[in-house]
């Protein structure tokens, strides 16, 4: 089916026995989000909550929890669309397949937005205040929407008015209420590095005057997928959101006001101040983490529009793994065939979920040019490895991990596990390490020493096995005295407890305790430790151990080694290399569960209902 509201999504689904319905009162602080994450957790249903307190519109959630029911949303279009984005890297395979063809023009159709007149969401309209305030976490700065369609458009010049292919859709937070935001009349737009939105701000500011900014919220699903979806520079996310849709894309455009999405179940139509920036925050984010409040953008609300059987999404972001994380699966499996083509030599590119994404991407690149040479080392690599931190979100990773893909034994990028095992038992620390100070860092992680500041590190691995890496602690495993309880994470990966971190003399602390660590020999089998708060919690899981080293850590600041030096200013280390994985007084307070709420949610469960067996 392919649906053009909400409501006709959330019909479809119920049909299907994919949705749930529920009628009881819900309350939109803590409670409804809680329910949320606990259905999200055990894989249930879609919800669509009818009475929700405080407002008369329904409320969706959990709408693309799991992968087999996003693949079932999109079943008429997803195949046509990875086919369309595999022919664009690999025009030959198409020809190979000529009987294929049929759906091309199809596809291309449909990229192209309309221009409509009016649509269902202009019928009718209700004050900012009359929304669902869904707020998900305690400290959560006020009410937040979650599935936002952001639409902005580049501004046109004397000579030629703006094209909807400069339309930009994006997804980026935006607080309804709280902090100083003027009821009614304010909301706050928060939108970080490398984000399309920012290149029109900043033309709208050099032309002057007020940007005008859109919200949308609900429509097809398919504009939801779009408005994440890492495209290139230059070309609109509608065109790829009416490819997945189905449909062409209907848009109204008037003088002075940025586009309105039609089909959309909900639109705030509103612009941003120049110059105009107030407290944004805090928002329990998908780092698992706080955000912490900073100035941001305002959007000045004009109109708030809303369909006749308007039903208003939401998603509960939080530690990975959560809802969102079905949308980096969909990226990956249409962008997967594409790669090679955008980064020549790159053969995978994994960012890693369970760590937040950004703070850690794997990737499998090769080493063509020298097949001739006797020792392999990463060369090529490195040149692959700048490309993609040169390329889009894609620049936004802190540690970068790439590894030799021409060599027979080497895993996949979504194989983390075995890519670890691959490049620890490869990698030299005296020669593979490579560092970007002082440079951006995603806005959301604060493991740097400010907003947006920070670090990467490169680790490329190549060659042939150098080590036989440890599965089991034995004796000879001497640690320094102020660390304690070592656990074995992956094979040759251990965890230990350390001091708690309180200021900057732990540094100096931490490095002086490197060059105390055991023999060489316990260094080769163990090339990797993680100092950390809690090394059990740490080793517990996969997910754990990478939400707790990559999230917790800036690489300048924070990897140290044995027998560490500076050669020609290139960082190296002769033993184990060492993270310092401890929560630090400048980091975000990580997301805990409101109790009194907990209790609320438990109570449902013990009443029975077809809810009960979710919670």
């Amino acid at each position: 089916m392919l649906y053009r509201s909400t409501r006709q999504l959330c019909q479809d689904l119920l049909r299907h026995q994919r949705l749930l319905v529920i009628d009881d009162p819900v309350d939109p602080h803590l409670e409804l989000a809680e329910i949320h994450r606990r259905v999200y957790q055990n894989k249930g249903p879609a919800l669509l909550f009818n009475n929700v307190i405080g407002s008369r519109f329904p409320v969706a959630s959990n709408l693309f929890g799991t992968l087999e029911r996003a693949r079932f949303i999109f079943r008429q279009t997803f195949e046509s669309v990875r086919l369309a984005v595999r022919w664009k890297a690999n025009p030959q395979e198409a020809m190979r397949a000529p009987w294929e063809l049929w759906r091309a023009p199809l596809v291309g159709w449909r990229m192209r937005a309309r221009k409509v007149r009016s649509g269902p969401v202009m019928r009718h309209s209700c004050q900012l205040s009359e929304l669902p305030k869904v707020i998900c976490w305690p400290h959560d700065g006020g009410a937040f929407v979650t599935l936002p369609q952001v639409l902005s458009q580049m501004p046109g010049d004397t000579h030629r008015p703006p094209a909807l292919s400069d339309i930009n859709l994006g997804m980026y937070r935006v607080q309804l209420t709280g902090n100083l935001y003027e009821a009614d009349r304010e909301c706050g737009l928060h939108y970080q590095l490398h984000r399309g939105i920012g290149v029109h701000h900043s033309q709208a500011l050099a032309v002057g005057g007020a940007f005008p900014v859109n919200v949308s919220v609900g429509g097809t699903p398919a504009m939801t997928v779009g408005a994440v979806m890492p495209l290139p520079e230059g070309m609109s996310e509608l065109m790829f959101a009416g490819a997945l849709a189905g449909h062409r894309i209907p848009v109204h455009c008037a003088e002075g006001q940025a586009p309105i999405y039609a089909d959309a179940d909900f639109c705030i139509v509103g612009e941003v101040v120049p110059d105009l920036l107030k407290p944004e925050g805090p928002f329990g984010d998908h780092l698992g983490y706080y955000a912490h409040v900073h100035d941001f953008p305002v959007l000045r609300v004009k109109k708030v529009y809303h369909r006749p059987d308007a039903i208003w999404p939401i998603t509960v972001v939080g530690r990975p793994p959560q809802e969102d994380t079905t949308f980096g699966e969909l990226i990956h499996e249409l962008t997967e065939p594409i790669i090679p083509s955008v980064l020549p030599g790159v053969r995978k590119v994994h960012a890693v979920d369970a760590a937040g994404v950004h703070p850690l991407l794997l990737a499998v690149g090769s080493e063509r040019y020298t097949p001739y040479a006797k020792v392999h080392r990463p060369q090529e690599l490195l040149t692959q490895a700048c490309a993609i931190l040169g390329q889009g979100q894609l620049s936004l990773a802190k540690y970068l991990w790439i590894i030799d893909g021409g060599n027979s034994a080497a895993p996949n990028s979504d194989d983390i596990a075995a890519f670890f095992r691959f490049a620890l038992e490869r990698v030299d620390w005296r020669r593979d390490l490579h560092f970007h100070t002082r440079t951006t860092m995603d806005t959301l992680d604060y493991s740097g020493d400010g907003l947006n500041r920070g670090s990467k590190l490169v680790i490329a691995a190549s060659g042939d096995p150098l080590r036989e890496l440890a599965t089991e602690i034995s004796s000879d495993v001497r640690l320094p005295g102020q660390w304690s309880e070592p656990r074995i994470a992956l094979p040759g990966v251990l965890t230990v407890r350390g001091p708690e971190y309180v200021h900057d003399n732990s540094r100096r602390e931490l490095h002086a305790a490197c060059d105390q660590l055991g023999t060489p020999e316990m260094c080769e089998r163990f090339p990797l430790i993680v100092v950390c708060d809690d090394s059990e919690f740490a080793a517990r899981n996969l997910n754990n151990f990478v939400w707790t080293t990559f999230t917790r850590s800036n690489p300048a600041a924070d990897v140290y080694g044995m027998g560490a030096s500076t050669t020609e200013k290139h960082f190296g280390c002769r033993g184990s290399l060492v993270i310092d994985a401890r929560s630090k007084p400048h980091h975000a307070p990580p997301l805990m569960e409101d109790s009194a709420t907990l209790k609320k949610v438990d109570g449902r469960a013990t009443r029975g209902g077809p809810l009960a067996k979710y919670l």
